[in-house]
């Protein structure tokens, strides 16, 4: 691959403590329960875990547990194929922002782009709604 690709960086203001959110998104037990653009369900695979998804099963791993609040994952979209998703979770006063970044892969169409891209604003907005409705411990 040569040159950029196009990206863009998503975030949302969430008023809820950096670690909380952290250990909220990193089980990825909970992705259905915030990320319905990535899948509806989820289970164990030996080591992976496997979201299913409307387009049928796609492998899942995030990077490994770190103090800095990186929560990178990867995707296999098809054998072989996989797509590293930058996503980061900050302090924000009392509470934190967690960023997304999103690229343009080879061959996607701006449409397909500009949809995933809102795709990931509803996901940001549902965690948000989650977390900022549950009490906090």
């Amino acid at each position: 691959m040569t040159g950029l690709l196009r990206s863009r960086t998503l975030s949302v203001s969430i008023d809820c403590p950096p670690a909380r959110v952290y250990a909220f998104v990193r089980n990825p037990e909970n992705i259905p329960r915030w990320a319905g653009g990535l899948g509806k369900s989820v289970r164990r695979s030996g080591d992976a875990w496997i979201l299913e998804t409307a387009d049928g099963p796609l492998g899942f791993a995030f990077v490994a547990d770190n103090d800095l609040g990186v929560l990178d994952h990867r995707v296999t979209i098809a054998p072989g194929v996989d797509v590293l998703n930058p996503m980061r979770v900050v302090a924000n006063g009392t509470g934190s922002e967690v960023s997304f970044t999103l690229f343009q892969l080879p061959g996607m169409t701006a449409e397909k782009f500009a949809e995933d891209a809102r795709l990931v604003e509803r996901d940001l907005g549902a965690l948000k709604t989650l977390l900022e409705s549950e009490p906090r411990r």
